[in-house]
């Protein structure tokens, strides 16, 4: 135990019948003594306590401004959750970030500005902190624009379960923008904002992106720090860029990246200083940029539920560009891919019930204290308000902990398996690809879907992008052509959406993600493919 003081200050609360109250409560006795001693100690932690608490943002610098909920006539996509104004009063102009404009996925926290999670579950809630990305954002120059909305308490990969209503694609009114982080992805694409936050707990930044037509990271588990965002299961968070192009993207991480000391998920990755920059991808050669590199697509992810074989033919036509870049593509058997959107279910139901019952417990970092309190215990109401993946969420959690007791610790064990089979073969191939979605993005489901019809839009949807979830590799999303629709209003029209591939690395690297993705990008026009 640290103590930095033995002075409590004038008018601390701290009594001795406070202590002799605490004492009974632990049924025990401190001699006459000793009792002056403890309650010093006491009155001491009570002034540290309070310090602690009253910690807050700086508001001169950091000053919240224009904080509105925006009209419908101001939002046609359905993207913005929340409006504000927010810079760093004391910036230089010198910044990473410098005249970019930000939104932040609606469940990252900024002071001030109502945190809705795309719910009406719980209601109510305005965070009384900034996210570590939210503060880094801004000391980098950038500007915050507002939030951005997010998909049902994170439980959808589709757009259509917000209680704001549903979030248009930018392709096509009508079809799904991809989920969670749906209105992040929305933004990026009509050019509101030049980058936007996003959080993946088991595709929640890739969904979108392949769906918007975007690039979408998420990054290694760690590198980016989840303090002060919303979570489902923590073992699966992982907060990342959303941008354009991927030279955007890399920028924006190098703003964002590197352990922050608070949050345990981040602990292993550098210190912000020492992060690479990931910017100097633009210094690739023109010709053969990725000569000697050597690339492999897990087979396996060729055969997931509901694949559409145009998708196939698609992403093999994107792949078969890399060859041009001065790398050689191969295809490898990696068995357990096909297990691993089982592996993360088993993580995701059971820590996600446990998550919002019993608290994250045995976690280092900062704990969302009025979030917590609103989301446990959960009384009818809220269960009224609750989306279909929710209530799903709470009924498999609950069944599994009596019937399956052990289900989370075997699905914890087996990820860590998945891990290494991953990494065995990245031990001999730099990057790792496959198809980000079995298919191009789905039409709404109607206002009277019921449970069934809701959660059916989304059916094998993640099953490429959860299992990295439980990995923890970093993954790109990226377009790489068009596809037209085969149901929903626009099949008449002859509508096209974006496919999109991931791109995937070795833990920490990064800049081998971004090299892969911005040698391909600039390269190739993904909406003539």
């Amino acid at each position: 135990m640290s103590v930095f003081s033995l002075d409590a200050s004038h008018g601390n609360p701290v009594t001795k019948e406070t202590l002799e109250a605490l004492c009974s409560q632990l049924g025990v006795n401190i001699d006459d003594k000793e009792k002056e001693d403890y309650r010093r100690l006491l009155a001491v932690f009570h002034d540290a306590s309070e310090q602690l608490m009253a910690m807050d943002v700086d508001k001169e610098r950091f000053s919240r401004e224009d904080i509105y909920f925006p009209e419908k006539s101001d939002n046609a996509h359905g993207a913005w959750a929340w409006r504000c104004n927010i810079v760093d009063k004391k910036a230089k102009g010198n910044g990473k970030l410098h005249g970019k404009t930000f939104a932040l996925k609606d469940n990252v926290a900024v002071k001030d500005v109502p945190m809705l999670l795309g719910t009406n579950f719980i209601k109510g809630y305005v965070p009384d902190v900034d996210a570590t990305v939210t503060t880094r954002i801004l000391e980098a120059g950038g500007q915050i624009l507002g939030k951005a909305v997010c998909e049902n308490m994170c439980h959808s990969a589709t757009s259509h379960s917000s209680g704001t209503g549903v979030v248009e694609n930018p392709f096509a009114k009508g079809y799904s923008a991809g989920g969670s982080s749906s209105g992040s992805g929305v933004l990026v694409a009509l050019g509101e904002v030049d980058g936007a936050i996003g959080a993946d707990q088991g595709g929640s930044i890739r969904v979108p992106a392949a769906n918007c037509g975007i690039i979408g990271l998420k990054p290694t588990f760690g590198l980016v720090p989840y303090t002060g965002c919303g979570s489902n299961e923590p073992t699966n968070d992982h907060v990342g860029p959303m941008t354009r192009t991927v030279l955007e993207n890399a920028v924006l991480l190098e703003a964002i990246a590197g352990t922050d000391n608070i949050d345990d998920r981040s602990f292993a990755a550098p210190h912000p200083s020492k992060i690479p920059i990931y910017s100097s991808i633009n210094n690739l050669p023109k010709q053969k940029p990725l000569q000697g590199k050597s690339f492999a697509i897990i087979t396996e992810s060729l055969s997931t539920p509901a694949l559409d074989s145009r998708v196939i033919q698609t992403f093999r036509t994107a792949v078969s560009k890399y060859t041009d870049l001065g790398a050689t593509v191969t295809e490898i058997s990696i068995p357990l891919h096909s297990k691993g959107a089982a592996i993360w279910t088993g993580v995701s139901k059971v820590g996600g019930f446990l998550a919002k019952t019993t608290g994250s417990f045995g976690r280092r970092g900062h704990q969302m204290l009025d979030l917590n309190s609103l989301l446990h215990p959960m009384g009818q109401e809220n269960w009224n308000e609750a989306y279909a993946s929710t209530k799903n969420i709470y009924l498999n959690g609950l069944y599994a902990t009596q019937k399956f007791p052990n289900l989370l610790a075997k699905a914890t064990n087996l990820s860590r398996q998945l891990r290494d089979a991953y990494d065995m073969a990245l031990q001999q191939y730099d990057i790792l690809l496959t198809p980000t979605l079995p298919y191009v993005a789905t039409s709404h489901a109607s206002v009277d879907a019921t449970p069934l019809e809701q959660i059916a839009k989304q059916i094998g949807l993640t099953s490429n992008t959860a299992p990295f979830n439980q990995s923890g590799h970093p993954v790109l999303a990226m377009p790489i052509g068009m596809l037209p629709v085969l149901e929903g209003p626009g099949v008449e029209e002859g509508i096209k959406l974006p496919v999109s591939m991931q791109v995937i690395g070795k833990w920490w690297d990064e800049v081998g993600v971004f090299e892969a993705a911005f040698a391909w990008e600039r390269e190739n026009d993904w909406r003539g493919m």
